[in-house]
């Protein structure tokens, strides 16, 4: 008996030491890797789990052998037909390694490559010289942490789910946690100037630029990406010195805590209780812009708080119910059945849309929609102590003001005025959500009456009869000839300046008028020429606070009181990010000025043609640049209420400031159109290489302005002009290179090969290339509208499929555009 016990401990204690110590049992804990080791996304990779909700994981590093642990490697949900490089939440065991329950399934709470997914067959590389690498099936780079040449000596995947890049001496080179996406886990740092941005859904992974949760020196802000940015929910210090150290916020076991001090994080500056961790937990910013914490229990994932909700009512987050929806306790309605109409009746979630679109040219036929104890989700105070009346008032003379939304306490003859320039989600204010009073008073447009229209038309009949009489006198007073025909033109020239002036302050929300005079001292008599064109000259000048503007003087007769009108009249109302603001204006006698926010980066071409060595953008940058450039278009055709045709998009005309933020200048060509116009007839304007081939028939729509974008696109991305005359004659021309390169399939030979950046982001790239294509469609009817454009570099849309490529025309020459509008336009320095 006793020698049956012996053999069974031994046995036991036999395979106590395989369980232990057997090489297969250890590849279940497996978090770091070497340099110069790479894994291909096939089924062939080790540890490849399927899912009963449809997706998969295939990892290549994981932390811990039990219960939900983080893993990282390729993930898919859905068809599978794209991956991501992602960091997920996995339950596992010490026997199987990563189990695959009927609940439970995989968590991402990080990936690399969201905005460009991968396919089967692609390659993850930790280089020899410690670049950690991303690259699709057909070798190219969808995504690179850029470490190379960095003495990195491996990649860890650490407890707390942050994967690192480490150098010999262990410190960190790279790190996850330096770049969040939608979610946080406990431990993570969310800092000042960084957002967690929600994707789309979770099969689409594309990140919804819409809603952010950011944090700031002052605190963390929920806010809906507007411009500007529009808040509806904070997590803030009041009153917080701006000398302390930068503000982060992060997930502990049992509160979600805001640290303003990081160099002293034994107490946060304020916290939110949570319920204590049982298991794993990581907080999501979700599509609708919910803040919630998720934790695994045994039936699976389950949410058990809403970060928000303490703070926020579900009324006001933004899109509850879409634009200019109005929420009453979690229902939607539109403000009003006259002037607003749902979108979908079977949705009202969806929001609603204005019965007639607001016109700046149809400024006196808007009024006031009151909406009693109604507010806004978010409230930025563009007038302070002011009574409801100047609120009224200063939204009436800014085209861009969708609403005057008035805020007062106890006093209710004076409070806030907050001037939005986009409408979200009201909300019906039934005194327990603020407490606060709160009115909307939002702007419509009313039809004018025919008997108002008659009037201009007898006023000029009047006038016409004037002219007449006093010719006539002139005619018949044969003595005084000479005499009174000098009168006449003196008089007719004094007039239309008299008129020009008049027009002019009559133009809603008008800037600043500038005596020529005082434009000259604070240009220091036009002595720093920023640039010079056919029209004239651009000079740097600094106002009486210090902030530096840019002085447009125009030069010549006729076709500069075009311009000029022009250019004031599309933007002297209008306020956007992306366009380049106009401060102030002069007309004074026969002087004529612009004056603008100086953009200290100058125009894009100095970036993209490498006319000044060290001048260069990285992809990041110019994506974001043509990012800000379709913005202010889409603003032009759609959100500016009376279309603006641009109809001189180039590089030339795009100015950089500072931050390299993208604004469009130099109106001098554009053409306002009813918006109930589709097409307008009008000669030739621009610039050769930008003209759209319908400018041969002047049949011009805003798909003209998209056609330049669709070139200037092309440049950015070539790093080139469009016709470049030191090229061979096979390559002078870019858009016919264009055509012939997609023929052969071989368009990435076209990116910038002066910017080792824009070589290694080859396969974004080529999306974008797409999307050039698109818009340089020869049919202007099958390019897409800038609203579209905007929608795709989002990820919210994709790319026509099927393409035509033959796109190139026949070039418009210098000589067939003189005789037209052409030759005065040619400013194009720096603004």
């Amino acid at each position: 008996m006793s020698i049956y016990c012996t053999k069974s401990l031994l046995l036991c204690f036999l395979a106590l030491l395989h369980y232990v110590y057997l090489p297969s049992a250890e590849t279940f804990d497996y978090p770091t890797a070497n340099l110069s080791t790479s894994w291909t996304n096939s089924p062939s990779l080790p540890h490849s789990v399927n899912f009963t909700d449809g997706s998969m994981v295939r990892a290549i590093l994981v932390r811990g052998s039990f219960g939900p642990r983080f893993a990282c490697g390729f993930f898919c949900n859905g068809t599978c037909d794209s991956y991501l490089f992602a960091i997920f939440i996995v339950q596992t065991n010490s026997i199987s390694g990563i189990t695959s329950p009927s609940v439970g399934f995989p968590q991402v709470v990080w990936s690399a490559n969201r905005n460009n997914p991968v396919r089967i067959n692609s390659t993850l590389q930790l280089t020899s010289d410690g670049d950690f690498i991303l690259k699709d099936a057909e070798g190219t780079i969808a995504w690179s942490t850029n470490t190379a040449g960095k003495s990195v000596a491996g990649l860890n995947l650490t407890d707390m789910g942050n994967l690192v890049l480490f150098d010999q001496n262990n410190a960190t080179v790279w790190q996850s946690f330096d770049y969040p996406t939608d979610s946080l886990v406990p431990g993570q740092k969310l800092r000042a100037g960084q957002k967690l941005i929600a994707s789309i859904s979770a099969t689409n992974w594309t990140q919804l630029n819409l809603l952010s949760y950011s944090v700031t020196d002052e605190g963390a802000v929920a806010s809906i990406e507007s411009s500007p940015p529009q808040v509806y929910d904070e997590f803030t210090i009041s009153g917080r010195k701006t000398n302390r150290e930068p503000t982060y916020v992060t997930l502990q076991n049992g509160s979600f805590a805001l640290f303003a001090n990081s160099s002293q994080p034994s107490a946060p500056d304020l916290s939110q209780s949570i319920p204590e961790a049982s298991s794993v937990q990581y907080v999501r910013f979700c599509p609708d812009g919910h803040l919630r914490l998720y934790e695994w229990t045994i039936d699976g994932w389950k949410q058990v708080a809403d970060l928000l909700s303490g703070r926020v009512n579900e009324c006001f987050y933004p899109t509850v119910c879409g634009n200019y929806g109005i929420c009453s306790n979690g229902q939607c309605s539109c403000p009003s059945t006259t002037y607003f109409k749902q979108i979908n009746d079977r949705q009202p979630d969806l929001g609603c849309s204005e019965a007639t679109p607001l016109s700046c040219q149809a400024s006196l036929y808007h009024s006031f929609i009151e909406l009693m104890e109604t507010t806004y989700s978010s409230f930025l105070s563009d007038l302070e102590n002011v009574g409801l009346e100047k609120c009224k008032e200063a939204c009436s003379k800014n085209c861009s003001c969708k609403a005057a939304i008035f805020r007062f306490g106890s006093d209710s003859a004076n409070g806030d005025c907050y001037l939005p320039n986009q409408i979200f989600s009201l909300i019906n204010n039934d005194n327990e959500i603020t407490h606060y009073n709160s009115t909307v008073y939002l702007k419509v447009q009313n039809a004018p009456s025919p008997t108002t229209e008659a009037i201009v038309p007898q006023q000029k009949r009047k006038r016409r009869s004037t002219i007449i009489l006093w010719s006539s006198v002139g005619i018949f007073s044969g003595l005084f000839l000479v005499i009174g025909i000098i009168v006449l033109l003196v008089w007719k020239k004094r007039n239309a300046d008299v008129d020009e002036e008049d027009y002019l302050d009559q133009v809603p929300g008008m800037p600043t008028r500038f005596s020529y005079e005082n434009l000259k001292a604070l240009t220091e008599n036009f002595s720093k020429v920023l640039g010079e064109g056919g029209f004239g000259s651009v000079f740097e000048g600094t106002l009486i606070d210090g902030t530096k503007i840019a002085v447009k003087r125009l030069n010549g007769l006729g076709q500069v009181k075009k311009s000029f009108l022009a250019e004031v009249e599309s933007i002297g109302s209008i306020h956007h990010v992306n366009l380049v603001r106009l401060l102030g204006f002069c007309a004074d006698k026969s002087h004529r000025l612009l004056v603008y926010e100086f953009m200290s980066n100058g125009s894009l071409d100095k970036w993209i043609f490498h006319q000044i060595h060290g001048f260069t953008l990285a992809w990041q940058q110019r994506k974001k640049i043509i990012l800000d450039l379709a913005k202010g278009l889409t603003y032009l055709h759609e959100d500016c209420t009376q279309k603006i045709l641009h109809l001189d998009i180039k590089p030339q005309n795009i100015l950089l400031d500072n931050k390299f933020n993208a604004k469009i200048s130099d109106f001098g060509l554009s053409k306002l159109i009813d918006r109930d116009q589709s097409k307008v007839v009008t000669t030739m304007r621009g610039t050769p290489g930008y003209l759209a081939p319908e400018w041969l028939s002047s049949v011009i729509t805003e798909k003209a302005d998209v056609y330049s974008f669709g070139v200037v696109v092309l440049e950015l991305l070539c790093g080139r002009r469009n016709v470049d005359h030191s090229q061979p004659e096979e390559k002078m021309h870019l858009i016919s290179l264009f055509e012939k390169k997609a023929e052969e399939d071989q368009l990435l030979d076209l990116v910038d090969n002066c910017s080792e950046d824009m070589q290694l982001n080859k396969a974004e790239i080529g999306n974008m290339m797409k999307i050039a294509a698109w818009c340089l469609q020869k049919d202007y009817t099958m390019r897409p509208s800038m609203s579209i454009v905007v929608k795709v570099l989002e990820g919210v849309s994709e790319v026509e499929p099927n393409l035509n490529y033959n796109i190139s025309n026949p070039p418009f020459t210098t000589t067939s555009t003189e005789a037209t509008e052409l030759l005065p336009f040619l400013l194009s320095g720096p603004r």
